[in-house]
């Protein structure tokens, strides 16, 4: 069973002791004591062991690998010296190979230490011999791994890497399936978080965390809490699913936090992570494919954001599989949906914005979708947003105005929808008070966090008309209520939050691959937290 290690930086003993304490009580199994600055202090590091809440790994980093300790090698070995007169011994001590390669009296000192074949005094001491490159994928990865595997003293094989994209995950789950010793395979940076989470799926001997946001001892570390609670650490197994939200950049989103909680709510064995992907569709298609192509890893789709809509629909009718009708008209789409059939996958993307738009409004004017035929709807802004609700509320028979900044972009999304299903004309953003709608939808990003004091409307008296029986609706999410729906609601209309159509278009996607309803009081719940609400 892969353990969960918190990784600290010994500064004294007292602090380390309290923060081992803290680990114990967010769940952590094991600590990493980091005593690259205490390294010259072997009898404070004796009572540490001594005095640990936890078992220990024991790490003196030298600045060449990363680390922080600038002594030289003949201390080091002093040091591991010293812990044979521990009453207690650590769990596990780690060794560079190059260290342990590179000098006789290295291999010696921490033989005495840990148990090995041969060795004279008993000790349960496990020797980690470990590889670190904090630049990218070492050309010599696979012959440092040979090496470890030769080593007879080496108890676990470690290999981290700094990864240049998500690809070098694969890799890193092919070496775990591979591994001839109990092993830890990480990779670090933006892209490595799914080595670290899905360390326990690949059965990793453990995998490394920080005990708070900031104090990480190594890059891209997730905090204890994000690896027990957000991504459910404690229920990851060789056969959950994987899902994820692919965009660039991804960090800020808040898919992790409402699917994985909708995963535990619905009993449903499955992890979503954040998957930057940079923007061009050669990286979004060779890196999908690897993790497609991957069986082991069970992914089975993505929520798919900018800058990547337009490349999902290219990838997947590359590879022969099917796209919704609206999402081909679209031009996007942000759900992949990933089949296994006859061992063979089988790709399917689909566009649930429109979907989420439509039910977002209808739920507010308290009627079904075919009552929207011939209601007047006002959309603000023509780019990706108002595209997919443009095209929506057309097929649904709406007559639908078109407001933009820029005239010609309305005209030409105008352009394309106009007589399909409902009628689409475009306007200028000062004649808001003019277009006789019942229904107006924002689509533009204004309003968003941090510019919380903008708002898409032009001046006062542009929304003169609005009042009773008038539906806001601002597909902003962050804040919950805009400065535009926080004016609308005082002049009496009837309002929408952008988080009803962020939920809805989540719990469409969450259907489509769990084959349950989604838990959307639970998706509300997690993403009013989430939004300080």
């Amino acid at each position: 069973m892969t353990r969960l290690a918190v990784s600290i930086f010994v500064r004294s003993v007292p602090q380390a002791i309290s923060d081992t304490a803290r680990a114990a009580e967010y769940g952590a199994d094991l600590v990493e004591f980091r005593a690259d600055e205490l390294a010259h202090e072997p009898e404070q590091l004796i009572e540490l062991i001594e005095r640990s809440a936890l078992p220990c790994v024991l790490t003196c980093r030298p600045v060449w690998e990363g680390g922080r300790y600038e002594g030289d090698e003949a201390k080091r070995e002093v040091l591991f010296g010293w812990l044979g007169q521990a009453t207690r011994e650590a769990a596990y001590v780690d060794v560079e190979l190059a260290a342990f390669q590179g000098r006789i009296s290295m291999q010696d000192a921490v033989r005495q230490i840990v148990d090995h074949p041969g060795q004279i005094r008993p000790t349960s001491t496990g020797l980690i011999l470990s590889s670190h490159d904090f630049e990218g994928r070492p050309i010599d990865l696979y012959q440092r791994i040979e090496a470890m595997t030769a080593a007879t003293a080496c108890r676990v094989i470690k290999v981290a890497w700094r990864a240049r994209s998500l690809r070098d995950n694969v890799e890193a789950f092919e070496i775990l399936m591979q591994r001839p010793k109990p092993a830890i395979v990480l990779c670090m940076g933006e892209w490595g978080l799914p080595s670290r989470v899905l360390a326990r799926k690949f059965g990793a001997l453990l995998t490394f965390a920080a005990l708070e946001e900031g104090t990480g001892t190594a890059p891209g570390q997730p905090t204890v809490t994000e690896l027990k609670r957000l991504y459910r650490w404690d229920a990851l197994n060789a056969e959950t699913t994987v899902f994820g939200v692919i965009g660039y950049p991804v960090a800020h989103s808040m898919s992790p936090v409402i699917h994985n909680a909708g995963f535990e709510a619905v009993g449903f064995d499955g992890v979503y992570l954040p998957l930057p992907i940079a923007p061009e569709y050669e990286s979004f298609k060779a890196t999908v494919d690897a993790w497609i192509q991957l069986n082991e890893l069970d992914f089975h789709g993505a929520s798919v954001t900018i800058p990547h809509k337009q490349n999902l629909l290219r990838f997947v009718l590359e590879f022969g599989g099917e796209v919704e009708p609206l999402a081909r008209k679209i031009g996007a789409a942000n759900t992949l949906t990933v089949r296994w059939i006859d061992g063979k996958p089988h790709l399917s993307a689909a566009n649930t914005d429109y979907a989420a738009a439509l039910d977002a409004v209808c739920a507010g004017m308290g009627i079904e979708r075919d009552g929207l035929k011939g209601k007047r709807i006002a959309v603000i802004g023509a780019g990706g947003v108002a595209k997919a609700v443009v095209a929506g509320f057309a097929h649904e028979g709406a007559s639908v105005v078109i407001y933009n900044r820029t005239f010609e972009k309305a005209e030409a999304l105008a352009r394309q929808f106009d007589g399909v299903d409902g009628k689409v004309v475009p306007a200028r953003l000062e004649k808001l008070c003019d277009s006789c709608c019942g229904v107006f939808i924002n689509c533009t990003s204004v309003g968003m966090h941090p510019n919380v004091d903008d708002t898409p409307v032009p001046s006062a008296d542009a929304t003169k008309g609005w009042g009773p029986g008038t539906i806001v609706f601002d597909t902003v999410y962050n804040p919950v209520e805009t400065r535009l729906l926080r004016e609308a609601r005082a002049a009496g209309c009837v309002t929408i939050p952008g988080t009803e159509m962020f939920i809805r278009q989540a719990a469409a996607q969450f259907s489509m691959w769990t084959g349950k309803d989604a838990p959307l009081d639970t998706f509300r719940t997690v993403l009013t937290e989430q939004l300080g609400g």
